[in-house]
């Protein structure tokens, strides 16, 4: 195993253009793609359950079950990427990711649906095989500029996946979205058959020791393990406030529905937009100061939501400003932990979001219990401890000898 390395700081040699660099828009539109596969089904679920004449509640297992795949993917094929020629596995998980979205168009029963939406989790975990390709396929001195380039399209597919879902539906019903979901998936197996080129694995292994792996990465890289636990508690932040805005905009102060709650959403756009942005600030300063900045921001969103989530534009402010954050330290932090090694990057990548989704929902479920007894404040206090319990972490990673 790779020995426990300091935190990556830049050189910045003569600039080349490496010849695989034009790639990387493409794999960030890959990338939306994908991950998009994975939110079509939430403003779905109302029509799903009157099509199988079910209560709302029991469609809503339909996106429990897409994310159950998902987190099982993530372990299961991520690693993948590390063993095994990546552009056969990212053709081949796209095809599944096609196959899934057509099973879940024709569903004769919503069991059916269900198992067809584990799978479709399942396949497009494809999205945490494509996101260490981008570091390879740039200047070692553009690492972070080329994982924010990636990051965009990534941040664009979760931005417009469920809007596009909704009006599609609205005109054509649910089973058009997943047909045209794998038309689209099909389509760019296509692509990314002609366009990728062969990139064979950087550490061969047996799938087990891979897997074996991920604790050893884990345990000796204290790095991997400073970022996974940033990443862990401001994304259990985040999603502390989604989880219960529409709690909030439905309480008699707002009476707004859950598809005002939705539109919110939209504001994503601005991390969509800072993502490149940090990228190359990783680049220019180092990782650690974006991390700094990102967690600044993040604390202050959470601020300003407490003391001006009353406010309809405070509530907008706050919501930009928590993205923001939130983006920048995705970032910064996938900009660190790539640099680790460049022999095992899917599986730092797997501990990493592991990890990650396991913040998120942990932050749902301490949210939903803060608002039970506290209501906006309650959720805000939690919010802004998770914030400042990472910016220990952070603090304690620039203190240590071995993370400096």
């Amino acid at each position: 195993m790779p020995e426990p390395v300091t935190e990556f700081q830049p050189e910045l040699p003569a600039r080349f253009e490496h010849p695989h660099r034009g790639l990387l828009p493409f794999l960030g539109l890959t990338c939306g793609v994908s991950v998009a596969n994975i939110y079509y089904n939430q403003p779905l679920l109302l029509q799903m359950s009157s099509t199988f004449h079910v209560p709302a509640a029991h469609s809503g297992s339909v996106a429990v079950a897409t994310q159950i795949g998902y987190a099982v993917g993530i372990l299961s094929f991520v690693p993948l990427g590390d063993l095994f020629e990546r552009r056969r596995l990212i053709v081949q998980l796209f095809a599944g990711v096609a196959l899934s979205a057509l099973l879940a168009a024709i569903a004769p029963t919503l069991w059916v649906l269900g198992l067809a939406s584990v799978l479709l989790g399942l396949t497009a975990a494809v999205t945490h095989v494509i996101i260490p390709l981008s570091p390879e396929l740039a200047d070692e001195s553009e690492r972070g500029r080329a994982i924010g380039t990636v990051m965009t399209g990534l941040l664009l597919g979760v931005l417009l996946a469920r809007s596009a879902a909704g009006w599609i539906a609205a005109l054509w019903g649910w089973r058009v979205v997943f047909a045209l979901a794998a038309a689209v998936n099909l389509l760019f197996v296509f692509l990314l058959r002609r366009r990728l080129p062969a990139l064979p694995p950087p550490n061969p292994l047996p799938y087990r020791e891979a897997l074996r792996s991920l604790w050893t990465l884990f345990r000796t890289e204290p790095l991997l393990r400073q970022s996974t636990a940033l990443g862990m508690l401001a994304f259990a932040a985040f999603s502390a406030f989604w989880t219960t805005l529409v709690f909030l905009l439905g309480t008699p102060h707002y009476r707004m529905g859950p598809g005002v709650a939705g539109s919110f959403g939209l504001l994503g756009a601005s991390g969509a937009l800072i993502a490149p942005v940090a990228g190359r600030l990783s680049d220019r300063r180092g990782p650690r100061a974006v991390v700094t900045l990102s967690l600044v921001l993040l604390i202050l969103s959470f601020l300003i939501l407490w003391t001006l989530g009353y406010h309809f534009l405070g509530l907008v402010l706050g919501v930009i400003v928590l993205d923001l954050g939130q983006q920048a330290t995705q970032i910064a932090n996938q900009t660190r932990i790539f640099s680790l090694s460049s022999k095992a990057r899917s599986r730092i990548n797997t501990v990493y979001m592991t990890f990650y989704f396991l913040g998120g929902s942990l932050g749902s479920l301490l949210s939903s219990i803060a608002w039970m007894h506290f209501h906006w404040a309650g959720v805000c206090a939690l919010g802004t401890g998770l914030l400042l319990l990472a910016a220990l972490v952070h603090v304690a990673g620039a203190r240590s000898s071995s993370i400096a």
